[in-house]
């Protein structure tokens, strides 16, 4: 028996994450963060299950023209550097751009100048992570640049944004003094912000002071928790990784996931969830691993890699700790050949 390993996406938890996520942050609004396929949920799928959803961060501009062909009347953030065509391309489909060099804004202004439209942008400030981004003594010219070309017709600011290092309490505090004396001189020169987002999922989760209009969330809301980060409540993953029996022997039952699925040795010891209990992986081959034997085990039952923990199973960011990565790293090392499935 040959079977494929199966991720199953539940839609009922992703939308009680996102109802749980909205709460915590209120009354800032939620920005759902969908790059990288929405975290290798599915894109497709993860906009329609998130209906409830206003904002959507998309990354890159390919991706935002996706988000946008789903959801006509959403907005739609994305903040990667784009080429001159998909500049054009994002101003012609409404999309808000993130703009943090000056060479970016002024393609941005020459793009949406030669398509006669007007460009909605976000400006960016550097706060200390160095991630894009102006620098601080740059930012009085680069507003002043932007500002000169809303008054001519062709770029509106409506936002103003950055990253957070989050590397302790303290630097997060000095990024967002920075952050805000940033967004009085955008005031100050004219600005009429609709938007201020600085945080991510976890500084949007604990540190409410330093949350702005809206707040970017990605990983909670899929249920991938934050490294070596506490459980978070009301959020599960999403996702649940299984893999059916293929044999079983009298010292361990194999079944059907392996290093070729995305399933690094490095796991081997994990428990996983059989129906006879948690039992540890004891080997990871290419297209099979063996787990620890239990009592009636058949061909064909289920054994879950990582899930919800209803079972005893792991959780991703659990995984993902174990091979000392960040807690999203299994799900977008899954090849094609794990079939995804969608429940609820």
């Amino acid at each position: 028996m040959t079977s494929v390993p199966e991720l199953t996406m539940s839609r009922s938890a992703l939308r009680s994450n996102i109802a749980a996520v909205a709460a915590q942050i209120a009354p800032s609004r939620l920005m759902l963060v969908v790059k990288d396929d929405a975290y290798r949920h599915g894109l497709e799928w993860t906009i329609d299950a998130a209906d409830q959803v206003h904002w959507f961060g998309a990354y890159d501009v390919v991706t935002a023209l996706r988000v946008r062909a789903l959801r006509p009347d959403a907005r739609v953030f994305a903040w990667a550097l784009a080429t001159h065509d998909e500049i054009g391309r994002a101003i012609e489909s409404d999309v808000d751009l993130g703009v943090g060099t000056m060479d970016y804004l002024q393609r941005v202004i020459d793009t949406a100048s030669r398509l006669g439209l007007v460009a909605r942008v976000h400006l960016k400030i550097d706060t200390g992570l160095h991630r894009n981004g102006v620098r601080p003594e740059q930012w009085p010219a680069f507003v002043a640049a932007a500002m000169r070309a809303q008054r001519s017709g062709v770029l509106r600011v409506v936002g103003a944004w950055s990253h957070l290092s989050e590397a302790s309490d303290a630097d997060d505090d000095a990024s967002a003094d920075v952050f805000r004396t940033a967004t009085a001189v955008l005031r100050d020169a004219g600005a009429d912000l609709e938007v201020e987002h600085l945080t991510a999922s976890a500084a949007s989760w604990w540190r409410p002071e330093l949350r702005g209009s809206i707040c970017r969330v990605g990983a909670f809301c899929y249920g991938i928790r934050s490294g070596d980060g506490p459980q978070i409540p009301g959020v599960v993953p999403v996702a649940t990784l299984s893999a059916r029996v293929e044999r079983v022997g009298d010292e361990g039952v194999e079944v059907g996931i392996g290093s070729l699925h995305g399933l690094p040795s490095t796991l081997t010891g994990q428990h996983v969830a059989t129906p006879g209990g948690v039992r540890p992986i004891l080997s990871i081959g290419p297209h099979s691993s063996v787990v620890g034997v239990w009592d009636g085990a058949e061909v064909g039952d289920r054994v879950l890699i990582h899930g919800p923990g209803d079972q005893g199973e792991a959780d991703v960011t659990a995984l993902g700790e174990r091979i000392d990565s960040i807690g999203e790293e299994i799900a977008l090392r899954l090849s094609p050949r794990v079939r995804r499935t969608a429940a609820d």
